[in-house]
């Protein structure tokens, strides 16, 4: 798997002016009632000293619920130390400190060699839902090339479908990329993956390569699980609190929900997502 997650491909493509505008619709009062929820990947660097106080330290701020990231895929991304815990004892500590954890992400390549392992630890953590954030093939594959990755992690979905998991794909690194004659992947992997065995999590930040996050949400409706949260400023075109630069959460809000969004999870730095928090809470659950 990539070291870095933010191993984008960029993309030319222009947002629509209404998804941008932040003004052009009242605020809705409602951020879908689910759990206030924050991926662990951008506190990775302090869970290697102290895993308990970090889930401290977010739910302090106010979040509810944490997607992890497996110990062993991100191993030398600072999940490695939690090998020493098994599933049950990482759910319970994550627990003792107010949180629950329903989501985590894998590497693609740890799930096609060990994948009868992890399902076991995501049983132990009480997991319904396993991410992995690319499919690692080939730059500039043909949409036959694609087809057979997509292939193989439909297989890897069956399986975690029968052991009663959801698995799941992000939208950043290969996925973002193209096809030798100039196609999406990321669209073409709407044909080829089933439909009931992979669900999509959506990075908002995306919009920074040209993804559209209202264009696939209405046009793929029940197709997603999750997504991860982070405000855009196209101004400025850098990543800035939730509820600050040009985006449109009224809009996306409304839209999440028919796209099938059970949770969504804050992803950005510590102090952006400070920054970002009395905007969520402000939307009353």
């Amino acid at each position: 798997m990539p070291t870095n997650r933010r191993d984008f491909l960029k993309i030319a493509a222009a947002a629509p002016a209404a998804f941008l505008a932040a003004d052009a619709l009242p605020l809705l009062a409602n951020p879908l009632g689910y759990p206030l929820g924050v991926q662990t990947w951008e506190v990775r660097h302090l869970i290697p000293h102290d895993f308990p106080g970090t889930l401290r330290m977010l739910k302090g701020l106010g979040f509810q619920t944490i997607e992890m990231c497996s110990p062993w895929g991100y191993e030398h991304l600072g999940f490695g130390g939690l090998k020493k815990y098994s599933g049950r004892q990482l759910r319970r500590i994550i627990h003792d400190q107010g949180l629950t954890c329903i989501s985590s992400h894998f590497g693609v390549t740890e799930l096609q060699k060990h994948q009868p392992a992890r399902l076991e630890w995501a049983h132990e953590m009480g997991l319904t839902q396993m991410m992995v954030p690319s499919l690692n093939g080939p730059k500039r594959p043909t949409a036959d090339q694609v087809k057979r990755i997509a292939d193989n992690y439909n297989q890897i979905a069956a399986r975690a479908h029968r052991a009663g998991i959801q698995q799941g794909l992000h939208n950043e690194s290969w996925v973002d990329g193209k096809t030798n004659d100039g196609k999406l992947i990321y669209n073409l992997l709407f044909e080829y993956l089933d439909p009931k065995l992979v669900k999509f999590q959506y990075q908002i930040s995306s919009i920074e390569f040209g993804f559209n996050v209202l264009h696939y949400f209405r046009r793929y409706p029940g197709r997603f699980i999750s997504m991860h949260l982070q405000g855009w400023s196209a101004t400025e075109h850098k990543i800035v609190p939730i509820g600050q630069g040009t985006l449109n959460w009224h809009a996306i809000f409304a839209a999440a929900r028919p796209a099938g969004v059970k949770n969504y999870f804050v992803e950005m730095s510590l102090p952006l997502m400070k920054a970002s928090l009395p905007y969520l809470k402000a939307f009353p659950a």
